[in-house]
């Protein structure tokens, strides 16, 4: 596994590098949910396999080295007595998350020896123990709304003895108790940068998030910097894949459509914009800002944007120069105009998010002039609240058996 991501270049530091090849993955994922029905099955079936069991094990060993995220925990259900083999309904609550991800995340906040590391959600735990492993013991804290999870990753990781303590609280208010941090990453997306999280990073200190809107297309990664002279530097780009926000937060979600849009694709008409590549993530990240309320579907045929809101649609063809529109909301039109805006700002890839005091506005800029693309991060209101619990005071040192 870990060979895999050096060779795919995903892998270049030394430090992580071995850190994953010495702390065990059997640890961390002493289980996993394998899906055993087909797509739109409702309910779902499942598999659960148990690492210690010898008809599982190998099966299992394959899932929770394949990178992937791997299914921990379903309905938000305890997981100290979890019975092996099948399981009908219910959703995944909680995963690991695709290791490539967590290799390029932790890389770019650059970790050494003897920083401070807070992880907001970290559900099992594998970037904290990761982390952990490379800062040193009693640096690397985890903040996890979840007590079930909380209590597991908590368990597994005194059994690798790394030196992490996870806390059962509410990410949003990051970790007052061992402020500040020098390095702080966000499991969770968020609308905006938290003023708490912003408040607990440390001069020099480096704070990696996903900002989400409602569509789960198109997410940016916000990297935040505090400068000596105590000033946040903060800068957003598109990115093919982000974090989830909390539970409870509601994404659009294109699928209910697909019947309406095979049984009428809409108008032909005439376009001059061409299908965006996938990779210009800068003018995507654009438009989930300023043609919010529109999802992807990213298994359709050709492409597929819609607003289900307004039972509106856009699909790109049937020809070259054409696309079907469909409902009140002229879709295609508004990625047009967001299109021609973005390449009259200079097709950027990044963003300059800048960070007021306190619980002030936070603006989107790509930079300054009459053309530059400008939006407002919406607030924090959409994903739910909950109080943090104390963090404990020793972090354990247990070692694994």
């Amino acid at each position: 596994m870990v060979d895999r991501l050096s060779v795919d270049g995903v892998l270049s530091d030394r430090l992580l590098r071995d850190a994953l090849l010495r702390l065990p993955r059997e640890v961390l994922l002493p289980h996993a949910y394998v899906r055993v029905s087909g797509p739109g099955a409702d309910p779902i079936e499942w598999r659960l396999l148990d690492g210690s069991h010898p008809e599982d094990r190998q099966e299992w060993l394959d899932v929770i080295h394949s990178g992937d995220s791997v299914l921990l925990q379903r309905d938000g259900e305890r997981l100290d007595a979890l019975a092996r083999g099948p399981v009908t309904g219910g959703h995944m609550t909680s995963m690991s998350t695709y290791l490539p991800a967590t290799v390029e995340a932790l890389q770019a906040l650059e970790l050494g020896p003897g920083q401070r590391y807070l992880e907001l959600g970290p559900g099992p735990g594998i970037s904290l123990a990761l982390a952990a492993a490379i800062t040193g013991p009693g640096l690397a804290t985890g903040v996890e709304r979840d007590t079930h999870m909380a209590a597991f990753a908590q368990q597994n990781l005194n059994r690798l003895g790394v030196g992490a303590a996870v806390a059962v609280g509410d990410a949003l208010d990051g970790q007052q108790a061992r402020a500040p941090y020098d390095r702080i990453h966000s499991g969770i997306g968020v609308p905006r940068l938290p003023e708490a999280w912003v408040d607990q990073l440390a001069p020099g200190g480096r704070l990696l998030t996903t900002l989400v809107t409602r569509t789960p297309s198109w997410p940016g990664q916000l990297m935040a910097t505090r400068t000596g002279t105590g000033r946040i530097e903060a800068v957003l780009q598109g990115r093919p894949r982000g974090y989830r926000p909390m539970l409870g937060y509601r994404w659009l979600d294109a699928v209910p459509m697909r019947s309406s849009i095979k049984a009428d694709p809409g108008l032909a008409r005439p376009t001059r914009l061409a299908p965006p590549p996938d990779e210009a993530y800068g003018f995507w990240l654009a438009a989930a800002y300023l043609a919010p309320g529109l999802v992807r579907d990213f298994q359709a045929g050709t492409m597929t944007i819609v607003a289900p809101g307004e039972d509106s649609w856009a699909v790109a063809g049937p020809d070259e120069g054409t696309v079907r529109v469909h409902g009140s909301r002229d879709v295609w039109a508004e990625l047009e105009d967001v299109h021609a805006r973005w390449a009259l700002a200079g097709r950027p890839d990044t963003y300059r998010v800048a960070v007021a005091e306190g619980a002030g506005p936070q603006h989107v800029s790509s930079g300054t002039g009459l053309r530059a693309l400008t939006w407002v991060l919406p607030p924090l209101a959409p994903v739910p609240h909950q109080p943090a619990a104390p963090c404990p005071t020793e972090h354990p040192t247990e070692k694994a058996p």
